[in-house]
């Protein structure tokens, strides 16, 4: 089978036993260098995935996706959310009534805000019937001031279901001040764990009791709340539901998302998946440039066979070529194993962290003291794909250089004193 002449020879050199075996001690780490950079790249860029789609989950499952509101409390929530089910792009929809205050319990206070909703419409647009820890979700019952608090908040204040705490919400006013305060005792039903900081800032009430709260009618609620196929793809949704509501309708509406309120926390999360990438590949780039080391000290023993091979007539693109050839194979080789090993980690890294544990007897992730006790992994083959090419590009060029100088080798200098 017909084989260009650079490659055969590159290959061979590759195959080679070498005369000088720390050139093969160099080559060797390499490879070994370029496949653990690799790796760790995989694995890394798979944990912080995992970390984004847990905080996810469970942050973007307890908040609106988005909300469509009007100019004042919305009267007839159930046609405007009959309306928006129809988009092929939201999977729910239910009302929602937002207050801010404080809560208070026996002297001690903590700012909360509190959402008003309607119990059998929250399944379909938030996960809350699964976070919770005590009590039911149909113990929100209209009149009776039940509220769902989040597992920090009953902590922090020593509660437990049956309690009453205060909920002090501020109230606009004629006096000089502008504004008073305003009480209402609640009633604990119900308490969510989400791993997450909601559960110290996040409650729930029944909307008819949040309409009360800020002397509405009782069916009025502030907006409907969505929830979407595509939560990244919520501002874009929201506004042209929006759009459309009010062209029809010829009321106003307006649109917010959870990027107004959380898009802080996954950009910072982006930006940091996307600098630990960049320093990991700086490790990559490193083992890669070994390459040039081997290959240079390949090119100065090789310098005997170079000349022989110019004088046979061989062009110097074609000594360029051979060694091309032979640190590529290298730096393919080094990824190619970093890849197979990186994948596996990926996928195993939770049942390797949970056999640690087993082994030392000790919890890596202590539910104590960080939200999410596990290692959670996932892999993207995008992200493979992108480690994968920039490793073999970075172990391309470092071919360059040794491979251009081997090609300006002269045979009568190499051959002088053989």
């Amino acid at each position: 089978m017909f084989r260009p002449l650079s490659l055969f020879i590159g290959g061979r050199y590759t195959r080679a036993k070498r005369r000088n075996h720390f050139i093969s001690f160099i080559s060797l780490t390499s490879m070994i260098g370029l496949a653990l950079g690799v790796l760790a790249m995989i694995m890394v860029l798979s944990v912080m995935n995992g970390f984004q789609r847990e905080m996810s989950s469970r942050i973007l499952g307890m908040i609106p996706h988005a909300m469509l509101l009007g100019d004042g409390p919305l009267d007839d929530w159930r046609a405007l959310a009959a309306r928006v089910e129809g988009s092929p792009e939201v999977l729910g929809a239910a009302p929602i009534t937002q207050l801010e205050g404080m809560l208070s319990f026996k002297g001690s206070m903590q700012p909360i805000q509190i959402d008003g909703i309607e119990p059998d419409a929250q399944a379909a647009v938030s996960s809350l019937g699964d976070k919770l820890v005590g009590g039911r979700l149909q113990d929100l019952r209209a009149g009776e001031y039940g509220v769902i608090i989040g597992a920090m908040s009953a902590r922090r204040f020593g509660l437990s279901l049956g309690d009453k705490l205060t909920l002090i919400v501020p109230e606009a006013s004629a006096t000089a001040g502008g504004v008073t305060p305003r009480m209402q005792r609640l009633n604990v039903v119900g308490v969510f764990r989400v791993g997450a900081e909601i559960d110290g800032s996040l409650a729930f009430i029944h909307r008819a009791d949040a309409a009360q709260i800020l002397r509405w009618q009782p069916e009025q609620v502030q907006a409907v709340r969505l929830r979407l196929a595509d939560l990244y793809r919520a501002p874009q949704v929201a506004r042209q539901l929006a759009e459309q509501l009010s062209a029809d309708a010829g009321e106003g509406y307006r649109a917010e998302d959870w990027s107004l309120t959380q898009g802080s926390l996954f950009s910072a999360m982006k930006m940091e998946k996307t600098m630990i990438g960049l320093l990991l590949l700086l490790i990559v780039a490193v083992a890669a440039f070994n390459i040039i080391a081997t290959l240079i000290m390949v090119v100065a023993d090789k310098r005997g066979d170079i000349a022989i091979l110019r004088t046979l007539g061989a062009t110097p693109r074609q000594i360029m070529a051979i060694f091309m050839v032979q640190g590529s194979i290298i730096g393919c080789t080094g990824t190619l194993i970093g890849t197979l090993l990186g994948v596996l980690g990926a996928l195993n890294v939770s049942a390797l962290v949970g056999w640690l544990e087993a082994v030392s007897g000790r919890q890596v992730f202590s539910s104590d003291a960080y939200y999410i006790s596990t290692l959670p992994s996932e892999l993207q083959w995008a992200d493979v794909l992108l480690v994968t090419l920039a490793a073999m590009l970075l172990s391309f060029l470092a071919t360059l250089y040794p491979a251009w100088r081997a090609a300006q080798t002269q045979p009568a200098e190499a051959l002088r004193y053989e």
